[in-house]
């Protein structure tokens, strides 16, 4: 089987759900198709999700246009560093850049700020800290970039999606200090069981995504395990974290059953039940 082949269509859900997070922009074939399909299976919602100015005005556009979709617009925890000191390397899609100082990260969140006020834009995000891939010359331009969403989420009243990696302890610190919105989404949940209790009593709303499903992730499924019904978000994060059996190859929003089901075994959960919560959930997070 080639790595590069997309899976097959999962067996639909009898239960319409919503893929909370995803990035068509960057999957193949076009929105049409990616939406069509993820409507064969059910999956009859997508959040659709920018990571940098270019990526927001896309996401922002396309809610427009498309009925299923709505937007999340943010720089990227990764995004805002390459502003203010440039991305020599190109990391992002972008290509290599030069820094623009911290006058060049407020004019692009000036960007976000418009962008967020727009009706089908439904959450902001997104934004958080990464402190698997920018380093500790990076952190102050997460942390200032981080607290901007927040506030435009806040000013807005729209949903904040935070992405964590190898940050748990400063992004829930930096939560409290600066005071949540009303509706936190934790994206591609990735902390564990006992950070799962601290966000259940925040009520912060917690998404998984297909890499639940891996052999190493016991931590998350003992998180979900342990996550309320009512804050358990799904998505796919695609093109990205591609559920078993299908790991390595392109994911999309019709993947969303699979991950799903693996959910649903977790919770000890009929998948109807998990399915009709989880489509609840989605549309109280991001107030559609």
């Amino acid at each position: 089987m080639s790595r590069t082949e997309a899976p097959p269509l999962p067996e639909p859900l009898r239960v319409p759900v919503a893929d909370s997070h995803t990035h068509l922009d960057m999957q193949d074939g076009t929105v049409e198709e990616g939406l069509a399909r993820a409507a064969a299976v059910n999956v009859t919602t997508v959040i659709q999700v920018g990571c940098d100015v270019k990526g927001s005005r896309w996401a922002a556009e396309t809610a427009a246009a498309h009925a299923s979709v709505y937007a999340a617009v943010a720089l990227h925890p990764n995004e805002a560093p390459r502003i203010v000191h440039g991305d020599p390397d190109g990391w992002s899609r972008q290509g290599a850049r030069e820094g623009g100082g911290t006058a060049a990260l407020h004019e692009a969140l000036a960007e976000i700020d418009a962008l967020a006020a727009l009706d089908h834009v439904r959450g902001v995000g997104e934004t958080g800290l990464d402190y698997f891939r920018t380093g500790p010359e990076g952190m102050a331009a997460q942390e200032e970039s981080f607290r901007a969403h927040i506030e435009i989420a806040k000013r807005h009243g729209k949903a904040l999606v935070i992405h964590d990696r190898e940050a748990h302890a400063d992004v829930l610190r930096i939560l409290a200090d600066a005071g949540a919105p009303e509706r936190t989404v934790f994206h591609c949940y990735s902390g564990d069981a006992d950070m799962a209790r601290i966000c259940a009593d925040a009520g912060y709303f917690m998404s998984f995504a297909g890499n639940m499903t891996f052999k190493n992730a016991q931590p998350l499924r003992d998180a979900l395990a342990v996550a309320p019904v009512e804050l358990v978000l799904v998505e796919t994060d695609a093109p990205f974290l591609t559920p078993a059996p299908y790991r390595g190859r392109p994911n999309a929003p019709y993947l969303i059953p699979v991950t799903l089901r693996a959910m649903a075994a977790v919770k000890g959960m009929d998948e109807d039940t998990l399915a009709s919560a989880i489509a609840d959930n989605t549309a109280r997070a991001f107030d559609y």
